[in-house]
């Protein structure tokens, strides 16, 4: 009889032991799929936002306006919290963009370059630029003759999630080059490429710049969320 008991005791064990084991096998695996959630809503949440804004606020023209002017006058608080929101997404994504790379073509640097890109957009929502060109409704046409720091300030962080997200796309790109998904490469090098020509279109004062860099912007950040859905 005493001989027996040990055994269930080791019996008992297992048995408790294994949920345990297939819990953590459960959160490990979950884990990077929530992030990915998270890369894939940021920007589809950002657009609709700041598109559906866009398209309601008194004085707001896209032809003249970017989407950054969103985030001054009395609502601007809407424009802000979107780009921080957005870009804490991001960042959490990125890391659930590491681990489903990991070990392939890019899978050091596209999550990186998609890390930086939404610190981009979580500065670029703190610092905001100055009102110009007639919005918000009162503001004088044209462009301030002096800016003020912050507003400097966005144009950098608009610069560094421009470039990087830009970089993102073209890694990407060289990634399904490499695993012989064609039609993707394209799609991702088409995303990259739309962003660098309507920044560049909108910096040099091309006509209606800010909604050709509305256009480019919403492509790379979509297809960046679509990448996140396909890695899921």
């Amino acid at each position: 009889m005493s001989a027996n008991k040990p055994r269930r005791k080791a019996k008992d064990m297992t048995a408790v032991q294994l949920p345990r084991t297939t819990a953590s096998t459960a959160a490990s695996t979950a884990s990077p799929r929530a992030l990915l959630t998270c890369l894939a809503v940021a920007s589809p949440l950002w657009a609709a936002v700041s598109l559906a804004q866009a398209a309601t606020r008194e004085g707001f023209d896209l032809l003249r306006h970017p989407l950054s002017a969103l985030s001054t006058g009395s609502l601007g608080w809407l424009q802000i919290a979107n780009f921080l929101l957005a870009g804490a997404l991001t960042v959490a994504g990125a890391s659930g963009l590491r681990r489903a790379l990991e070990g392939g073509p890019g899978g050091r640097w596209a999550p990186r370059l998609v890390r930086a890109y939404g610190l981009g957009m979580v500065a670029a929502g703190l610092l905001v630029m100055d009102p110009a060109d007639g919005f918000p409704v009162g503001t004088p046409y044209g462009m301030p003759q002096v800016m003020s720091w912050h507003s400097y300030g966005h144009m950098a962080a608009g610069t560094v999630a421009f470039g990087t997200l830009i970089a993102a796309c073209y890694v990407l790109g060289h990634r399904f080059a490499r695993t012989g998904e064609r039609g993707l490469a394209v799609a991702s090098r088409v995303a990259g490429t739309a962003l660098l020509v309507g920044d560049l279109w909108a910096m040099t004062g091309g006509t209606a710049g800010s909604l050709t860099l509305a256009v480019g912007a919403i492509t790379a950040m979509l297809w960046v969320s679509v990448v996140a859905v396909r890695c899921r």
